[in-house]
């Protein structure tokens, strides 16, 4: 028997309680008492198991604090993964008396300054923000961490505000991932080009520079053809990927920093340059399967959202809680997926599962 599963077995003879009560006070599940939940957790800090998440239970469990949570809907493939592991997270902080408010935006980088403004009237005592729009939102940022409301960026980031940290992928360490892999996958003197959603974004603006810069140290003698932003709109991707290839008909590769991937394979099919044009994209769900098979999709630069979210959650919550600080940056390692490793991922496993629907849905779980 494992020395976990021993743990739980003394605590739960100790507690005069089942396993399956112990795992749930360990976690912060409901459909226990209170007070046995708390006669658990402190005779897990006597035994000296699990410390950390006994403590953090033990604190939480005497929190009120309102956590407000601004991130996008759109492009569901990235985001609903990112929402999932909010949501998930934050259930365990409801069980003990953490409240959610949920204001998502519709689109990154629209809407987000509104929603930002209404949670500061709501009075939460801390933020998680997609900072779509950074620009717009460093002055409300700032007057939240004045009032002490402590705002953590998930995804991209508002560098120039006060902001308490940002957790993400390095998007520059993304982008040069990307140039290498792409330099190493397309002969010397080659032209390729880039697909960002935004510029005026950090996370998209960053990445392109980090794929620039290393492609042209990595590939002898190659060429940047162009850099063009799809506004995260499926049809404007689509049409300024077919221009490009028409522009370009001797284009290698093409790199595309955000998850709106789709319209550019639709492109590539279209055009007939299928398997022709190394494609490099970004993170991953289900409906890319097929273009991975088939040899259209050459490799993905995985952001692991779902991590992103739980990781947000935990620090502002451990900091409202136990006052823990918030690191100011939590950068997660970017993993390189291709057609061999596909399956290992949580989006390829969840889809197997036909679970990816009703496991997604990160929103509906958050108080309006």
């Amino acid at each position: 028997m494992s020395k976990e599963k021993q743990g739980i077995h003394r605590i739960a003879e100790m507690a005069n309680v089942s396993i399956g009560t112990v795992d749930r006070a360990l976690h912060g599940r409901g459909g226990i008492k209170e007070a046995t939940r708390k006669r658990i957790l402190q005779i897990a800090q006597q035994i000296g198991y699990s410390p950390n998440l006994a403590a953090r239970a033990l604190s939480a469990a005497k929190a009120t604090a309102r956590i407000g949570v601004c991130v996008p809907q759109e492009i569901h493939f990235f985001y609903d993964q990112l929402w999932s592991g909010i949501s998930d997270e934050a259930s365990r902080f409801e069980q003990l008396g953490m409240q959610f408010v949920n204001r998502p935006v519709k689109t990154l980088g629209e809407g987000d300054q509104e929603a930002v403004q209404d949670l500061l009237q709501n009075e939460v005592d801390g933020i998680i923000l997609t900072a779509g729009n950074p620009k717009e939102l460093t002055p409300l940022i700032d007057e939240a961490e004045g009032r002490g409301i402590r705002v953590v960026c998930v995804s991209t980031d508002a560098p120039e505000s006060r902001r308490s940290g940002i957790v993400c992928v390095e998007p520059h360490l993304n982008g040069s991932l990307a140039g290498e892999l792409m330099g190493k996958f397309v002969p010397a003197g080659s032209k390729v080009a880039v697909v960002a959603g935004m510029l005026s974004t950090e996370d998209h603006r960053k990445k392109t520079e980090g794929f620039v810069e290393r492609f042209l140290q990595q590939c002898a003698g190659g060429k940047i053809a162009g850099v063009v932003e799809g506004h995260e709109d499926e049809a404007e991707s689509f049409q300024k990927t077919s221009d490009l290839l028409r522009r370009f008909p001797m284009l290698e590769g093409i790199y595309v920093n955000t998850v709106n991937c789709l319209p550019v394979c639709r492109a590539l099919a279209v055009q007939g340059c299928e398997g022709k044009v190394k494609l490099i994209t970004t993170d991953l769900f289900a409906e890319m399967e097929p273009y991975f098979q088939k040899g259209i999709i050459t490799a993905s630069i995985y952001q692991h959202p779902y991590r992103q979210g739980q990781i947000a959650v935990r620090l502002l919550a451990d900091n409202l809680s136990r006052k823990e600080k918030i690191p100011p940056v939590v950068h997660l390692s970017p993993s390189v997926v291709m057609n061999s490793n596909l399956h290992l991922f949580r989006e390829m496993r969840s889809a197997e599962g036909k679970t990816s629907e009703g496991a997604l849905k990160g929103p509906a779980v958050l108080h309006a």
